[in-house]
């Protein structure tokens, strides 16, 4: 890699091209906010019309996560062979699509099988936009970049609830799916004209015309074009590619720990922003109520992620995390001896979303830095598609559970448990190279 490019990156103040480079990645994020919520926003209309049951309302919830781990596990990699941009691009053709033609859905099945098309383009943009924010940040701020590149899943939560309280009661819960559609459709030309291919991606892979894009990236930021492409780097014979590189004995352990985070914190975060808005209602709370509630949880959610994105400009990524997780924990407890208060439940509600919205902020950042830039998306894409498994998982187990008679409010307080043994999880990852010390510090 072209030292003059990559240490003006890493160690130069951040110009304009870098921040919109971000920035265009947090409005990508934004889908997936929308998109996991709008479900949740919803659920109660679908389900008083088709008359649901509880589990089949946790399949609903759960359709559209089952397609973003298959986009993150097997499309996602495909980022690191022909590049995170023209990924992007397919994948929000696909994502739009599919948003739309849940508007027209028929049955409770057609929307579940919809919405697992949909969330397939998402599962792949993710990687690739979380990537990219990465590359683009310089060394101290990449914490903060990555963290909030992911507040876009709570912008884009927020703005999707209160759209979808105005949306429901004009026109119903169809117009929500249609806006959501059209909203993905109009970012293709926003990512058409402004967001930038990965350096690393360029430098490491060199598809065609590959100097000619590096230099015009260089220009962009402000350094002198390259006469030639630097000398690759030197692989040994018979080294892992691909998925390989993944389960490599250097990256063994931080890989398979880094999958328990996901699974664990996804788990956990998935039940309390998809189920929250139901489960408040079921509680005695107004459906408005129980909307306000969700929304809450993401409002939070913007201010957490850019929360723990500061703290680990200055701590260790790893212990300002599991801080995170442990009051996430705890705030879980006092919502399920809060259910009786209005105020408290919303005030707890508006806590919990900034808490559980940085403990996943702070897994994205920690994910790309661990990772060399030919396996980069590969690896980030596998983290973020099992924590889309414990995100299927949780809101199915949610609908089973209160199936089977269990108090709505209870159920906080055992999922609680799930951020406390993550917590604990992190406390094995260890860096695997030199490279990764300055963010994976040990706690």
């Amino acid at each position: 890699m072209n030292n003059a490019l990559k240490q003006h990156l890493d160690n130069d103040s951040m110009g304009r091209f870098q921040c919109l480079a971000i920035g265009i990645c947090i409005v990508l994020n934004m889908i997936d906010g929308f998109d996991v919520l709008v479900m949740a926003f919803t659920a109660a209309s679908v389900s008083a019309e088709w008359g649901l049951s509880g589990a089949q309302v946790g399949l609903l919830l759960s359709a559209g996560l089952f397609g973003m781990a298959a986009g993150s596990l097997f499309i996602a990699p495909w980022a690191d062979r022909f590049g995170r941009r023209p990924l992007i691009l397919v994948c929000l053709v696909v994502s739009g699509v599919g948003m739309l033609l849940c508007a027209f859905s028929q049955s409770a099945l057609q929307l579940a099988l919809l919405r697992g098309l949909t969330g397939l383009g998402i599962g792949g943009i993710l990687a690739s936009s979380n990537v990219i924010a990465s590359e683009y940040a310089s060394k101290r701020w990449r914490g903060l970049a990555v963290s909030l590149q992911s507040t876009g899943y709570a912008l884009g939560a927020t703005l999707g609830g209160l759209l979808a309280v105005w949306l429901l009661g004009h026109w119903g819960w169809r117009s929500v799916f249609l806006f959501g559609g059209i909203v993905t459709v109009l970012v293709i030309p926003l990512v058409l004209l402004w967001l930038p291919e990965s350096l690393d991606f360029l430098l490491m892979r060199r598809p065609p015309n590959a100097l000619a894009r590096i230099n015009r990236l260089a220009v962009k930021l402000g350094q002198p074009a390259l006469q030639q492409l630097p000398a690759p780097a030197l692989q040994e014979a018979g080294a892992a590619t691909g998925f390989g590189q993944l389960l490599a004995p250097a990256m063994r352990r931080t890989t398979l720990v880094i999958w328990l985070l996901f699974f664990l914190v996804m788990f956990g975060f998935y039940f309390v922003m998809s189920w929250t808005p139901k489960l408040l209602v079921a509680a005695g709370l107004s459906a408005q109520q129980g909307i306000t509630g969700g929304v809450l949880l993401s409002v939070g959610g913007i201010l957490g992620a850019a929360l723990i994105g500061g703290l680990s400009s200055r701590w260790p990524l790893s212990r300002v995390l599991s801080l995170f997780m442990l009051i996430t924990a705890g705030l879980l407890v006092l919502f399920v001896v809060s259910g009786s208060s209005v105020s408290g439940v919303l005030a707890l509600g508006l806590l919990i979303g900034l808490f559980s919205n940085g403990c996943v902020a702070g897994l994205y950042a920690l994910s790309p830095v661990v990772y060399d830039a030919s396996v980069r998306a590969t690896g980030v894409g596998w983290g973020i598609g099992i924590g889309r498994i414990g995100a299927i998982l949780s809101p199915t187990v949610a609908g089973v559970l209160l199936d089977d008679g269990w108090q709505p409010l209870h159920l906080y307080g055992v999922f609680a448990s799930v951020f406390v043994i993550a917590a604990g999880c992190l406390l094995l990852l260890k860096p695997a190279s030199s490279s990764v010390r300055p963010v994976l510090a040990n706690p």
